[in-house]
């Protein structure tokens, strides 16, 4: 046993090389800073920009409706899996939306620059507004791009932990980078920088590779997949019809609740505009359950009545055309995406979105309440904060991703994600400690001559800021490590023939689930203080650690590789 390990590990460190070095890596890590940049720009630098040319708060409160975009992104997803765009679908199938979206981007950001956000902020909402949409999208098809192009030498963990990299990188640069820039050279020329880097993107995609079979147009594939539904064994049209019925109203039902709230927050008086944060509280769950849960819920039944000869075809039908045809089309973009998954998973998927609802949910909602902790409870200054969470704090999760990326490569996914959502929950303990005044932290600071190291730093050093920064740095680490793998593990398990639609819902539930459990974290807060919520977290980061395991099991036992390739589709259902 011993001698096989030893064995196995030349080829994981050769693998790790080839897949470091591997072209596809390097254009994943472009996609990557791309992806993160605008979001940077949009939700977080932005707001700066907005502080100090004096626009008041309430007028800055539309802003957030830009979030919305990031949010529910998976509503046009799949019109970003099954349509080619005209005269760019020679650059591939995800590229014709990559490249254009990144060029647009780079563009919104110039044009940005030359206006003045207090006198031009109608047209200065607009181009935000637009550029989010732009950059959600692109964020739908890099992502598919990822797990399309994932090969036995650019693996999905390798290309997955690339993807953070850059993801990372391009907030410090966006983030804390740019109020650096701006502060010397001022907001316009700043913007105008950052658009011109996503040109440069744009420039630089142009010769990213393509999937293999890429050449295929979009609509051939969609052609023979919607004549297949018309073969014998397959679900009747008549019963496909009616699920398509049901599934598409309460698609439209949600996208017009989306779209009411947004043309609301966008033309009513300030005072009476809905509240973006109420919005995703209250509505937010029943947009799941319509455009997720239930849909999904009718494709296990419409995979079971194809797996056990219900409700289907004895023989060809005849190719149809005119309305018929396009109700396929529309069954094959909206409904077969489900049908597949979880017809290919099963009960499992039970187990999968428990894993999905609960491995990153201590993140997803802590973030919101960060900066109150450290300035609020803890009494630490601005720049000490940002030289903690931004600087050091990036670079934590950098070296996280890092270390995760040669742990998934090594000791294989499952246990990645196993170790580093143990790691990710066990953490909450060391802000535990600092709740309460952080006496363990600074004991271990003070060990390891860390405060030392923190208090040589010009002007913030201090012995002060060396429990929080320690504290901050061992919480990233760990986030880098589970982040690598969890975003390998989330991309692996969805099919290369539906990837846009299939990780766009899974990943929207990951971000979404936050969203809808700040206000209780909020309201415990208030009622109980900081160290019962990390205490609280971390149970919930351990339960996780818990269903991780299970689905380990699941995987075993399923025969299934941790694997390098994400699964292809199984054929159409």
């Amino acid at each position: 046993m011993a001698e096989a390990a030893v064995v196995q590990k030349p080829s994981a460190w050769r693998a790790l090389g080839v897949a470091l070095t591997n072209r596809k890596t390097f254009f994943m890590l472009v996609f990557g800073f791309a992806s993160g940049l605008p979001f940077a720009l949009f939700l977080g630098t932005l707001f700066a920009w907005l502080t100090e040319a004096e626009v008041d708060l309430e007028t800055m409160g539309i802003f957030s409706l830009i979030g919305l975009a990031y949010a529910f992104q998976f509503l046009w997803s799949p019109l970003i899996d099954k349509a080619d765009l005209p005269l760019l679908r020679k650059l591939g199938k995800r590229k014709q939306w990559i490249v254009p979206m990144q060029i647009a981007l780079g563009v919104i950001l110039v044009t940005m620059s030359v206006l003045e956000p207090r006198t031009q902020l109608g047209w200065f909402s607009l181009l935000a507004g637009i550029g989010a949409f732009a950059s959600a999208t692109q964020d739908i098809a890099i992502n598919a791009w990822r797990i399309d192009v994932a090969d036995d030498k650019a693996t999905i963990d390798i290309l997955s932990t690339v993807y953070q990299m850059g993801y990372r990188f391009s907030s410090l640069v966006g983030g804390a980078l740019g109020l650096i820039i701006a502060a010397r050279i001022g907001w316009p020329e700043t913007y105008m920088m950052m658009g011109a880097i996503l040109l440069g993107a744009g420039f630089i995609g142009l010769f990213a590779p393509n999937a293999e079979g890429d050449a295929l147009a979009t609509s051939e594939v969609a052609d023979e997949q919607v004549l297949a539904l018309r073969k014998a064994g397959e679900l009747n049209p008549n019963i496909r019809g009616r699920a398509l019925g049901l599934v598409g109203l309460l698609w439209a039902i949600a996208i017009g609740v989306v779209l009411t709230f947004m043309i609301m927050s966008m033309t009513y008086a300030p005072e009476d505009r809905p509240n973006p944060t109420e919005f995703t509280r209250n509505f937010g769950p029943w947009i799941i359950v319509a455009t997720i849960i239930l849909p999904a819920l009718i494709a296990g039944w419409l995979s079971a009545q194809k797996r056990e000869g219900r409700h289907v075809l004895t023989e060809d039908a005849p190719p149809v055309s005119g309305g018929a045809y396009a109700l396929d089309h529309l069954y094959r973009a909206l409904v077969l995406p489900l049908v597949e998954f979880v017809g290919r998973m099963g009960w499992s998927l039970v187990l999968i979105l428990a894993v999905v609802l609960t491995y990153r949910i201590c993140d997803a909602i802590w973030g919101t309440f960060a900066y109150p902790f450290y300035l609020g409870e803890l009494k630490y200054t601005n720049d000490e904060v940002a030289f903690a969470s931004k600087f050091f704090g990036v670079g934590a999760i950098i070296a996280g991703l890092a270390l995760g990326g040669l742990m998934l490569t090594t000791i294989g996914r499952m246990a990645t994600l196993l170790i580093g959502g143990l790691l990710a929950a066990l953490t909450n303990l060391l802000y535990a400690d600092l709740a309460v005044g952080g006496a363990n932290m600074q004991a271990v600071s003070d060990a390891v001559g860390f405060t030392w190291a923190i208090s040589q730093v010009p002007v913030i050093g201090s012995a002060g800021l060396a429990k929080l920064t320690i504290t901050i740095a061992f919480e990233n680490l760990a986030i880098g490590i589970a982040g690598a793998a969890y975003i390998a593990w989330l991309s692996s398990i969805v099919s290369k023939k539906f990837s846009a639609v299939q990780y766009a819902l899974l990943s929207s539930l990951t971000l979404l689930v936050g969203t809808l459990g700040r206000g209780a974290l909020g309201e415990m807060i208030e009622n109980q203080g900081y160290f019962d919520v990390f205490v609280l977290t971390t149970f919930i980061g351990l339960a996780a650690s818990v269903l991780v395991c299970l689905e380990w099991y699941r995987q075993v036992r399923a025969g299934s590789e941790a694997g390098i390739i994400a699964p292809e589709a199984q054929p159409a259902e």
